[in-house]
């Protein structure tokens, strides 16, 4: 069964935004819900099965709504708003979109793409340890990084602690050239690549020659209470349960705690089991920690990620079916 579904955008410069140049948006959202969209004017009509249709208005509507408020579209916005709004039709893209986690270098604002990621910044809000979990491209440590630099700013952390386990795909540091600082800098770039975005090379450079912001392997953490912290540790996979359990007994007074990692990724020998999976067990259900799950759905990078993971997860599974033959 097919319905039709008309309505009109009032104003015309935000309707002609919405649409995109020669109407792609409008394309974008038919091929995405399979439906049929025709634009005359500021008249929009959607053909098709009447929940997509449904669908489509429901879309096309809060776009409306979010260039009246300055937001400015693009193809891939267009391509999660409608992936939202399928997933869950209730769902308000404004308390979404126009979230701004931090003002960023060069005016750019850091703000959730998707649902998932709305969950995960309002856990950053609420609570004091945050577990992001989930496939590469989802935004775990980018967003992280921005509350971490938006609590500086508000001054609610005196500083930002960086870290991640020097564990790379059988690699070791005693193996690879230079000093110290040198060996550990590879296995630290995603963290200074996105701190870069975030306040810039230069304040970057000023804040880590005064110690505001800090970026360390995570054995420097040891024996350490950090007081008045915002702090990260990426690739948390490649823990093992003892330095987990060491990284989470640092937190001190007035500090914050966001884990990320991908237990699907994990690099540690096989005999050893992974300090995230093992956190995961037994701390999930803890009064003061949230954990947020996100899926290849959230993947914000490349539209290609998505299929890639999705071509290794049907990969692994028909492996682990052949095995247990």
């Amino acid at each position: 069964m097919s319905s039709t579904v008309s309505f009109d955008l009032q104003d015309p410069n935000v309707a002609r935004a919405v649409f995109g140049h020669r109407d792609e948006f409008v394309r974008l959202i038919a091929d995405e819900l399979a439906v049929d969209v025709h634009v005359r004017g500021e008249r929009v009509t959607v053909e098709g099965d009447p929940l997509d249709a449904a669908c489509a208005q429901e879309v096309i509507q809060q776009l409306y709504g979010l260039v009246q408020r300055g937001f400015t579209l693009t193809a891939m916005d267009v391509q999660r708003a409608t992936e939202i709004v399928r997933g869950d039709p209730a769902a308000r893209l404004a308390d979404i979109f126009l979230d701004t986690v931090l003002q960023g270098a060069g005016n750019r604002s850091v703000a959730p793409k998707t649902a998932v990621q709305k969950h995960y910044v309002d856990m950053m809000r609420r609570y004091d340890i945050v577990f992001g979990v989930g496939p590469a491209g989802t935004g775990k440590t980018y967003l992280a990084m921005a509350a971490a630099v938006s609590a500086l700013a508000q001054r609610k952390v005196k500083r930002i602690v960086l870290t991640r386990p020097a564990v790379e795909a059988g690699e070791r540091l005693g193996f690879l050239p230079g000093d110290l600082q040198e060996k550990v800098s590879p296995y630290l770039r995603p963290l200074y690549d996105a701190l870069h975005d975030m306040v810039g090379a230069e304040r970057a450079t000023q804040y880590m020659e005064k110690g505001v912001i800090e970026v360390a392997p995570l054995a420097f953490m040891r024996g350490r209470t950090l007081n008045a912290s915002f702090v990260i540790l990426d690739e948390a996979q490649n823990t093992t349960r003892e330095q987990m359990k060491m990284f989470l007994t640092r937190l001190g007074y007035d500090s914050s705690a966001v884990i990320t990692g991908d237990i699907s990724q994990v690099d540690l020998p096989s005999h050893q089991d992974s300090g995230l999976r093992h956190a995961l067990q037994i701390l999930r259900g803890v009064d003061g920690i949230g954990v947020c799950e996100f899926s290849k759905a959230d993947v914000v990078r490349h539209p290609l990620v998505k299929r890639i993971i999705a071509a290794y997860e049907v990969a692994e599974a028909q492996t682990q079916g052949q095995r247990s033959r």
